[in-house]
């Protein structure tokens, strides 16, 4: 089991810039993929970013070329790097990890099994 803590979030105005973090813990060797993903009032949970170990990525329609996903293992971190911000970005994000098979990375919310609790970004228009 890996435990997943958020932190980073908050109120920006648009145009704005944010910086995201998860850190993360336990069997760490459990895991070959994290994500972030979104999740409005009334919405259902939406791919943010993912990154795989080996350094791919993939990243939601909405946010492509506007927010980017990394990695620190020294400190056992992932970022989303959030810049260009809309009010439409509004919205709980949630970190998210999961092991993929070989060849194939989940879109999908339901294919990741740890989480953390969230933190809330808001964007003023």
């Amino acid at each position: 089991q890996v435990q997943l803590v958020e932190s980073g979030g908050g109120l920006v105005q648009t145009g704005g810039s944010l910086r995201l973090s998860c850190a993360y813990s336990g069997n760490i060797r459990s895991i070959n993929v994290m994500g972030w993903f979104r999740q409005a009032p009334g919405s259902q949970r939406e791919l943010v970013a993912i990154l795989r170990d080996g350094g791919s990525t993939n990243y939601g329609d909405s946010v492509k070329g506007r927010f980017t996903i990394s990695k620190d293992n020294a400190k056992n971190t992932v970022y989303l790097q959030m810049s260009s911000l809309k009010p439409e970005d509004t919205a709980d994000y949630y970190c998210a990890a999961y092991l993929a098979p070989a060849g194939w990375t989940s879109r999908w919310p339901g294919d990741y099994g740890s989480w953390g609790q969230g933190t809330q970004v808001t964007v003023s228009s």
